[in-house]
């Protein structure tokens, strides 16, 4: 498998013309998400007038270009909208999150809700209200109706009711992006983040990929939490949002 880290410089534009191609809208060589999956757009390194153009009219007048790390410079009538210090982080190594050999396992995305031991539940199309509610309480980032199609998202139930989660977003080749990590407050501090996020990188490990994410630098205790894991740093990035005029 390709773990060649440069695909992390256009990692949603990398996703958008590989795997997740099926979640791709495109005009001329710009190419976005479709809205219900994800915000993000993409374009070239050095995007000309036309390229921007494009862009546009494929998002349309009025509507978000969540441009998310790309650092190219929209025309001056874009409005800014928002921009949020970040960074990029990865995994360095090939070994489970528990420190044991990869082992083989088949690349799932399931949509039913089944266990992966330790309370480790995945969640499905049937769990969808709920991840969308947790995410309306901690606010962990962009998560839609369709986000969880974009790879397996794990949760952690508490008498039934859904907790925490995590999961796989952005999926540039030889990489995969964890994402969504969250936990309701009446909930923390019981490690379950840690948890979910372990679970993540053995099962994108043993897929021969690599895991890596992105968090808000103002995240302290994310990026914390982070580092015990195993990550590391491979550069800063801004997020960034512009609305079309």
């Amino acid at each position: 498998m390709n773990h060649d880290d440069q695909v992390l410089d256009d990692p949603v534009g990398r996703s958008l013309r590989g795997r997740h191609a099926r979640f791709a809208r495109r005009l001329g060589r710009a190419a976005a998400y479709l809205p219900e999956a994800a915000t993000f757009s993409a374009v070239s390194a050095d995007p000309d007038a036309a390229e921007w153009a494009d862009l546009a009219g494929l998002i349309g007048p009025g509507e978000l270009a969540d441009m998310f790390s790309c650092p190219a410079t929209p025309p001056p009538d874009w409005e800014p909208v928002f921009s949020l210090e970040g960074r990029q982080m990865i995994w360095p190594g090939t070994a489970r999150s528990d420190g044991s050999p990869a082992e083989t396992e088949t690349e799932t995305e399931t949509e039913t809700e089944t266990e992966t031991g330790a309370g480790v539940v995945e969640l499905g199309a049937e769990s969808v209200a709920e991840m969308l509610d947790l995410v309306a309480r901690t606010r962990p980032g962009p998560f839609w109706p369709r986000t969880h199609e974009l790879g397996t998202y794990l949760g952690i139930r508490d008498n039934g009711r859904l907790v925490a989660m995590a999961g796989e977003r952005l999926r540039p080749p030889g990489w995969t992006e964890i994402s969504a990590v969250c936990t309701a407050s009446e909930a923390r501090g019981r490690g379950h983040a840690a948890r979910l996020v372990g679970a993540l990188v053995a099962r994108i490990v043993a897929r021969g990929e690599r895991p890596f994410l992105h968090v808000a630098e103002a995240n302290t205790g994310a990026i914390a939490l982070y580092e015990r894991l195993g990550f590391t740093t491979r550069k800063q990035v801004t997020f960034r949002g512009f609305r079309i005029p």
